[in-house]
């Protein structure tokens, strides 16, 4: 095999807010079929995934769950890395952006960067999206919605380090125009530089002070490193990377990245923020970022309150791995979203895997047996009309094929290429007809050679699949006793050992399967999957009807009346939330970090979670009473109220100046 030097590869870093559905999976079983390929050809291959586990989503989900944050991610991690590896993905390296070496570099980054002058701090007043963690500004929503999700954004206001996008985007647009392979498919090219980048792009926020689970800013601990900067760079950190240069010979053997997998949805930070992340580093910019479609849910969004989210284990469970490594590598175009569903699944296993593999697999194994004892000869003695030579040539030309289209990343035409040799090795049986050879004597040299140029076409199909289909290759190969052979060598014909002797106990690769029989299967799934969501809504039955209980038990009454003297001794002012939580212990109670003046701030603890989010509450000016003597709530100090409306029914409505210019601090008299 040529040694055609390395080649780095590497996934987008899974979020760690849930467990991976089949869409997510897809990305790590496309990304391996591509470093297996090149491994094969005789790449030096170090291929990366990991996990991205800070921000505001996860914080809050956290508090939800009443565990650290450290917990949840280690938790959700280890559910990403089990489908990972159940996929039979073959990764080098999982990182974790929890991980100390990579905390520590970002940290040495961002200072790199503030030093340069390509960050500087300021203050951000804008929309927020929790979900996509980003900001907008009021003409970048789409009908006041995330321009990204479709989800709902809340104003927030915060100090923030922000990076200067602007210093490198002249440069970037040469890059993209001298490099037209950088961003692939072209389509997604022009999105980037139409949409974003000759219109001119703004400031990014690279830091946060609203919450705490992130990597700190050394030298400004308050805030701390904001997503992109802190997850993009995991494609350095995790080959040995350092920002005071002194890098690990991994990182100067495979960096710059010949490829960079990722969802069509986050290629914009790919694309424009981590090449400007890297020209500020003065680190040479990737080679490729390809951005694949997606994988969608036949006939509507995957719901989990529907019950019929697709998991990756799932389906492995009624299918098999290399059945689902199999369909979602050929059911998705190189442009266009693809779409799975449990019955297209069955069609597939059956036509393809049963019937146009397995079947080939079972009954060239079968005639072997029955005919020579399992033994396969290539006699040499081929037909006059040029049939032979028409199989020979679909296995020689399948290589180069299948080479073609892995190059340019068109994985799914590459596997169909590979099942269309197993579909010219099928009508080479219709049409040399063995049964019927079989029963003349003179014929028997003729039908050693038609069963082995069978055994040959399925030793070079089965040695172009195993970057696809790895566990079936295997079984594959065990079957007819022989080994998979370097590309280099299919390029020829005759590479199954003639004289070899084949198993007398062929296996089944793939067994039909019935629709009815796979979706009561489905059904028990889905039911799972609902039942697992019950707990959570009928607690909150349980307390909308113990809202509605104190609401309708509550009757106003009128408190004793109080001198002026009395009421003067209250302070209040208006307070800026600038941080806020779900209270672990409480179903009810919220924690704020409130601004009562430029630099004084306390801690109020309000029963208005079940009304409000912690990210409705960020940001929002309010009335609150700081003179208040300090009380524990729920073990945690409170030093203030913020004064709110609650109607008989118990809705409640936020006391806010009536126009937002109010500084915090100012007295309310």
């Amino acid at each position: 095999m040529k040694d055609r030097g390395k080649y780095y590869i590497t996934t987008a870093i899974a979020y760690t807010s849930g467990k991976p559905h089949i869409g997510n999976t897809y990305e790590i079983i496309l990304a391996d079929a591509i470093a297996r390929f090149k491994r094969q050809e005789g790449y030096d291959v170090f291929f990366q995934t990991g996990t991205d586990e800070h921000g505001q989503k996860i914080e809050n989900k956290a508090n939800e769950a009443g565990v650290s944050p450290k917990a949840y991610v280690d938790k959700t991690a280890g559910e990403v890395r089990r489908i990972w590896d159940l996929m039979n993905t073959s990764y080098d390296k999982f990182i974790r952006t929890t991980d100390e070496d990579h905390e520590r570099q970002v940290q040495k980054m961002f200072r790199k960067m503030y030093e340069k002058g390509d960050i500087y701090k300021g203050s951000y007043e804008g929309m927020y999206c929790t979900a996509c963690e980003s900001f907008y500004t009021e003409s970048q929503l789409v009908d006041g919605k995330c321009p990204d999700c479709g989800g709902e954004v809340s104003p927030a206001s915060e100090e923030a380090y922000f990076f200067k996008m602007s210093k490198y985007a002249d440069r970037l647009i040469e890059h993209i125009n001298t490099h037209p392979e950088f961003i692939q498919p072209e389509s997604r090219k022009n999105e980037m530089m139409n949409n974003f980048l000759l219109p001119g792009l703004q400031d990014l926020c690279v830091s946060r002070t609203s919450f705490t689970w992130g990597i700190p800013v050394d030298f400004d601990p308050k805030h701390v490193t904001y997503v992109w900067l802190d997850a993009l760079t995991n494609y350095i950190t995790g080959i040995g990377y350092d920002a005071d240069g002194n890098h690990t010979d991994r990182f100067k053997k495979y960096w710059p990245a010949d490829l960079h997998l990722i969802g069509k949805d986050i290629i914009r930070f790919h694309t424009i923020y981590w090449p400007i992340f890297l020209m500020s580093l003065d680190v040479p910019l990737p080679k490729q970022v390809f951005g694949h479609p997606w994988l969608l849910q036949s006939g509507g969004k995957m719901s989990k309150s529907k019950g019929n989210v697709i998991y990756a284990d799932d389906l492995a469970g009624i299918f098999g791995v290399d059945a689902v490594r199999y369909f979602v590598l050929h059911e998705m175009p190189f442009e266009n979203d693809g779409v799975i569903s449990w019955e297209l699944m069955v069609e597939r296993m059956n036509s393809e895997l049963a019937n146009t593999m397995g079947n080939l697999v079972n009954r060239t194994i079968a005639m072997s047996n029955k005919y020579f004892g399992g033994v396969a000869e290539n006699r040499g003695i081929c037909d006059d009309q040029g049939i032979d030579d028409d199989l020979h040539a679909h296995m020689t030309a399948a290589v180069g094929k299948v080479e073609g289209h892995m190059e340019r990343l068109h994985v799914a035409d590459a596997l169909t290429e590979i099942f269309n040799l197993f579909k010219r090795c099928n009508k080479y049986i219709d049409e040399t007809e063995p049964w019927k050879l079989a029963k003349d004597e003179a014929a028997q040299d003729r039908l050693a050679t038609v069963l082995y140029n069978l055994l040959d076409g399925i030793t070079t199909g089965a040695s172009l699949l195993q970057a696809f289909m790895p566990e079936t290759v295997e079984k594959i190969f065990a079957q007819i006793n022989a080994s998979v052979v370097d590309l280099e060598d299919l390029t020829h014909v005759g590479n199954y050992p003639s004289g070899n002797k084949v198993t007398d106990k062929p296996e089944i690769l793939f067994a039909r399967m019935k629709v009815e029989d796979v979706l009561k299967q489905v059904e028990v799934i889905e039911e799972a999957q609902k039942a697992a969501l019950a707990p959570k809504t009928e607690e909150k039955a349980e307390e909308k009807a113990e809202e509605k209980a104190e609401a309708e038990a509550a009757p106003i009454e009128h408190k004793e009346i109080c001198t002026y003297d009395d009421f003067a001794k209250c302070e209040f002012r208006v307070g800026e939330i600038i941080k806020c939580e779900a209270v672990k212990k409480s179903k009810k109670l919220l924690c704020s970090q409130v601004k009562i003046g430029p630099n004084e701030t306390v801690q109020i603890c309000s029963g208005l979670r079940p009304k409000y989010t912690p990210e409705d509450m960020v940001g929002k000016k309010v009335m609150v009473i700081v003179n208040l003597a300090p009380r524990k709530m729920a073990g945690l100090e409170s030093q203030g109220m913020i004064l709110c409306a609650e109607d008989a029914e118990g809705n409640l409505s936020l006391m806010t100046p009536e126009k937002g210019e109010f500084p915090a601090g100012s007295e309310i008299c």
